[in-house]
């Protein structure tokens, strides 16, 4: 069997082979082969595979260290950490690094998002041969436009033609590349793609995580808003290549906004299968995953290797692995008793992990836009703010109660550290207590760290990502390998913000769904708790009224950014949303964090230097090399600055 090796420079094809048999579960069943052939997406079995490839495809990007960290470093959400290399202080533009065309983390896209394009294009032209049904062409309509968005969101115009023509499925060796337009990518593919995709699925998932009508109306709603934003480039940043800010059918930013609104609002009053859980906590819970809420997932399991992409015992933070929460986990482990003992152990539990310490939160994080940790429950929903005594689980289990702050006993379960609330004048910092230069508070048995003392070495984990596994029996589990969780992608939730977001910028609303009541209906779930992680116990609490009024009128799209923060930290939103709103210098060109050394408490204020072209990532460089094409093509093709 030949092996294609066709590019649009060193774009390969995608060669992900499954089948798309449905098991007693209803999930995909994902059965690798060496390659897909043409002949091969002329039979059935062929063009069903190519569907199921495209749902393990996200597996390349969500979920993997290098695209995770170029969609959050550098943003107002994290910055770099004690640990990190180039590939981490290059994506903080803040003078220890740069990003340059050979950069890993805004690589992904460009490497993974062709091959599936390609593959999503070989499904939409046999499939009628074949008699597969629209219905399931629809899914590979779908994927070809969110790959499309993904991609010109990262780069700006990218190629149409990987080969035999625009939208047509490549099948030979092709080692030249044109760019088209932004306006030319949105109205000849993401646009075209995801409304036929939206006509065509069904309301009801066809198995377990696949995409539906509401999916589709979700990213037709977001690439309507982000195409409005950009035809409006209120901050006069850059394109490439270079092309009026006009609309080929004449329609301006209002209409697409206007789009975005009305078809965000239809999904929020046709919701099909999905719904809003009545609290943040069981978002992300992970014994909750694959809900009501959660529309789209790079899926993971710990059922089988096959399935799950990646090792069940030790991760390789590469390929398929989910390991993102792993770079922004500290070395916990490095806590210690008063009498010297690592009470923290390493556990395959979600407030744990792995610890990398690759990425930190800058201290504006906790001051600014969770500031309300009381009323609202996002900021106990999101972050692991206590670290707790877990040598019950070694084996043989250890119930000893160890000497803590103050000499004060804990055992197990108790907790050893807490990032505060609140700053606290009083916190005794002297000494280096825990052996990680953490503080006393009289009276307390557990290490403290004020929000103010947060580092760049110690910092609060990353809970709402963390690790699960039910096969731990007991003990600490096995908490070195991938996560088997499945990687949120996209969530119902997000309809409220994007009509919202629309509504801002000019849409006309309906009764009842103006870009406050939106907005509110947020915030109204965000202030009722059920569970606090901080404490580990029961809080029946609604705040919602609360936090409602306290909800500023009129909205702003500087408010909309701190709720998304809210809402979606640390999920990969973040540098796509300071991008579309042509924010990111404005929201994140200075940050405060302390240093890289155990016991250092003081913040100093960093600067970044983030200029217009930043806010298209570089072309990679393998894909230049690639090219047969002049050197003065090749740096024609190049997005200007890098």
């Amino acid at each position: 069997m030949k092996r294609l090796q066709f590019k649009i420079a060193c774009i390969a094809f995608f060669a992900i082979g499954v089948s798309i048999t449905s098991c007693s579960d209803d999930i995909l069943e994902e059965n690798p082969r060496s390659v897909f052939t043409p002949e091969f997406f002329q039979t059935e079995a062929g063009v069903e595979g190519g569907i199921t490839a495209l749902y393990t495809h996200l597996r390349f990007l969500y979920g993997a260290w290098n695209y995770y960290n170029s969609t959050e470093t550098g943003t107002d959400e994290y910055t770099w950490a004690q640990s990190a290399d180039g590939n981490f202080k290059d994506m903080d533009l803040s003078g220890v690094g740069s990003i340059i065309s050979t950069s890993a983390p805004p690589a992904g896209p460009w490497f993974s998002c062709f091959g599936a394009i390609n593959t999503a294009s070989g499904i939409i032209e046999n499939a009628e041969a074949v008699g597969i049904a629209e219905s399931l062409v629809a899914e590979a309509r779908f994927f070809r436009g969110f790959d499309y968005f993904l991609l010109v969101q990262t780069y700006g115009g990218v190629p149409l033609d990987l080969g035999s023509g625009e939208l047509a499925f490549n099948t030979s060796t092709f080692r030249g590349s044109v760019r088209n337009t932004v306006p030319e990518v949105y109205t000849k593919a993401i646009l075209p793609d995801l409304q036929r995709a939206v006509q065509d699925l069904p309301e009801q998932p066809r198995l377990t995580g696949t995409v539906t009508k509401n999916t589709a109306r979700l990213y037709l709603a977001k690439a309507y808003l982000t195409y409005a934003w950009w035809l409006q480039n209120p901050n006069n940043i850059p394109t490439y290549p270079e092309a009026p800010r006009q609309d080929p059918d004449g329609r301006d930013a209002a209409y697409y906004f206007q789009q975005a609104y009305n078809v965000a609002t239809t999904a929020i009053d046709n919701p099909g299968p999905y719904s809003l859980l009545e609290y943040f906590y069981d978002v992300h819970w992970a014994p909750n995953d694959r809900h009501a809420e959660m529309m789209l997932y790079a899926d993971h399991t710990e059922e089988s290797e096959i399935y799950n992409g990646a090792s069940l015992g030790f991760g390789i933070s590469g390929a398929q692995d989910n390991a993102s929460v792993w770079m922004a986990t500290w070395n916990y482990t490095q806590i210690r008793s008063a009498d010297g003992v690592a009470v923290v152990q390493r556990e395959a539990a979600q407030s744990y992990g792995r610890p990398w310490t690759r990425m930190a939160p800058p201290i504006g994080v906790f001051k600014n836009t969770f500031a309300d940790k009381e009323n609202d429950s996002r900021y106990d929903g999101t972050f692991v703010t206590s670290y707790r005594n877990n040598r019950d689980k070694l084996s043989p289990p250890d119930f000893t109660e160890y000497p803590n702050a103050n000499n004060i006993p804990v055992g197990p379960g108790e907790a050893v550290l807490t990032f505060l609330d609140q700053d606290d004048p009083a916190i005794d910092y002297s000494g280096n207590k825990a052996s990680i230069g953490a503080g006393s508070l009289a009276g307390r048995s557990d290490f403290v760290i004020n929000p103010g003392g947060i580092s760049r070495v110690v910092y609060p984990g990353l809970w709402k990502l963390g690790t699960y596994r039910t096969d731990n029996n007991g003990g600490l589990g096995s908490p070195n390998a991938g996560l088997t969780r499945p990687f949120p992608i996209a969530k119902f939730s997000e309809f409220y913000f994007i009509a919202a977001e629309a509504a801002v910028k000019g849409a006309a609303t309906q009764g009842g769904k103006t870009a406050r009541d939106l907005i509110n209906v947020i915030r109204a779930r965000a202030g009722k708790w059920r569970f606090d992680n901080g404490e580990q116990e029961v809080r029946m609490e609604d705040n919602s009224a609360t936090l409602v009024n306290n909800t500023p009128n009129p909205i702003t799209i500087d408010f909309i950014l701190q709720e998304r923060s809210r809402e979606y930290f640390g999920e990969g939103y973040r540098w796509y949303d300071l991008v579309r709103t042509q924010k990111w210098a404005e929201v994140a060109a200075t940050y405060s964090i302390a240093g890289s050394a155990y016991g250092d408490h003081t913040p100093q204020t960093f600067t970044r230097t983030i200029e217009p072209y930043h806010y298209l990532r570089p072309v990679p460089q393998g894909q230049l090399d690639a090219m047969d094409v002049s050197d003065a093509e090749k740096d024609t093709y190049q997005n200007p600055g890098y």
